[in-house]
């Protein structure tokens, strides 16, 4: 992750930060803010960053290192993830579904299928959104419809079942 000179050059807190994170330029970026500030420039929550600042300067590095990783371990790993992404752009019949639609449901099986992991659909929703999917509504149009004559009901059928609703009211 980094090297221990890295850290012998930092002069503040948030320098080390950036340093055990590799990249030394945010910890120089961040040097002088308030703990709010790096919060909201590294993009965790606010306590976050005031943990890190006391872990910091209570036990200095070593303290900050032996912090345990917070939340639940992810049951899909980024290679997983990357190859679910790929198996969705391929069509859901490539995959044994009847229809050319990917819903939840569809991937929560592909995913099940694929990995032996189930998930609730709120988190297939955060999987798709993470790898870049978005809802795509389907057009509600048969696939037999004949568009000449649904333009020739519009142009000539449909004018006059209006002239008919019309001249009833009044």
């Amino acid at each position: 992750m980094t090297t221990d000179s890295a850290l012998m050059r930092c002069t503040n807190t948030w320098q080390v930060l950036g340093a055990m994170h590799g990249d030394e330029a945010i910890g120089r970026d961040l040097a002088g803010k308030r703990p709010a500030q790096v919060a909201h420039a590294v993009g965790v929550a606010r306590q976050t960053a005031y943990t890190w600042k006391a872990v910091l300067d209570e036990g200095g590095i070593d303290a900050l290192r032996a912090m345990p990783s917070r939340g639940r371990p992810a049951r899909l790993d980024e290679q997983q993830l990357q190859s679910l992404g790929r198996m969705l752009l391929d069509k859901p019949a490539e995959h044994g579904f009847g229809t050319e639609l990917w819903t939840l449901k569809r991937v929560g099986l592909l995913i099940e299928r694929q990995y032996g992991v189930k998930f609730g659909q709120t988190q297939i929703w955060r999987i798709l959104g993470g790898l870049g999917f978005s809802v795509q509504r389907p057009e509600r149009r048969a696939m037999e419809r004949d568009e000449d004559a649904v333009q020739t009901w519009t142009r000539k059928t449909w004018p006059g079942l209006k002239k008919k609703l019309v001249g009833k009211d009044g």
